[in-house]
């Protein structure tokens, strides 16, 4: 693998490999997203991680204006590069940073670059911002996600219901997927009011056609009462956890809890 990164090293364009070096380097777990209906593996996260397995908190804490630019970039790339090694199948989530994306049509060329010299499909990347991530404008995030969608790339929307703007993100955004934020997950089998709110985001959800994941899964109950609810797709340590620079497989015991939650 090492001799592959080595040669991997140089993707992107002049406008990403212009900018200067990180003072720190990273890399990325991988966590899979399950799609119950098919009985398979929809995709999978990459999460940042510091190069001896420090948390994404760690790593993020180093970021400031200096240079969020140049790590965004970076991500992006590294992302597509250890995907690439790593024969990824389906589809690859990327957290993003909006307020580093100053203009979108410039912004997305290291990326493409990436794609392009790895051959991974765009329409097989998705990018993640966060709703609790304060954006400068809401106006700025419409137009990265209207670019983004040109270049069949999948824009979703990450902890969704936790942040600041709510519906109004359905509206103004249109993302093709939304990922419930985990703290509306955590026990909803027995919370009624969490219910009846998941409830409203996946009817309003589904009548725009757009999907849904609940993140942060961990109790068989909490996934057969979501399950009941409509939704396929799930990401969470009941079914697998973040593996450092590889992608976990989902085991048998896991595809049988998958297969009790549908009947």
């Amino acid at each position: 693998m090492n001799d592959k990164k080595q040669e991997s090293s140089e993707i992107g364009c002049n406008l990403c490999t212009d900018i200067p070096e990180l003072d720190f380097d990273f890399s990325m777990a991988f966590q899979p997203i399950v799609d119950v209906k098919a009985e398979k593996v929809f995709g999978y996260e990459a999460l940042v991680r510091g190069i001896n397995q420090e948390s994404a908190y760690e790593i993020l804490s180093l970021l400031d204006d200096s240079n969020r630019y140049q790590f965004d970039q970076r991500i992006r790339v590294k992302a597509i590069q250890l995907a690439s090694e790593l024969n990824l199948e389906g589809m690859l989530s990327i957290n993003f940073l909006p307020n580093a994306v100053y203009n979108p049509q410039s912004c997305i060329r290291a990326t493409l670059h990436a794609a392009e010299e790895l051959n991974f499909p765009t329409d097989k990347i998705m990018f993640e911002v966060t709703e609790g991530e304060k954006v400068t404008s809401n106006d700025h995030l419409k137009n990265i996600f209207t670019e983004y969608k040109k270049h069949n790339f999948t824009v979703a929307i990450d902890d969704f219901g936790a942040g600041y703007a709510g519906l109004n993100l359905l509206a103004d955004l249109q993302p093709h997927i939304i990922k419930l934020d985990m703290a509306l997950v955590r026990n909803i089998d027995t919370d009624h009011v969490r219910k009846i709110l998941v409830n409203a985001m996946i009817t309003a959800c589904f009548g725009l056609n757009i999907k849904v994941i609940a993140e942060g899964v961990e109790t068989e109950a909490e996934l057969n009462t979501l399950v009941s609810m409509g939704i396929e797709l799930f990401q969470g340590y009941l079914l697998a956890r973040p593996q450092f620079e590889t992608l976990p497989e989902i085991t048998d015991d896991v595809w049988k809890l998958v297969a009790n939650a549908k009947a």
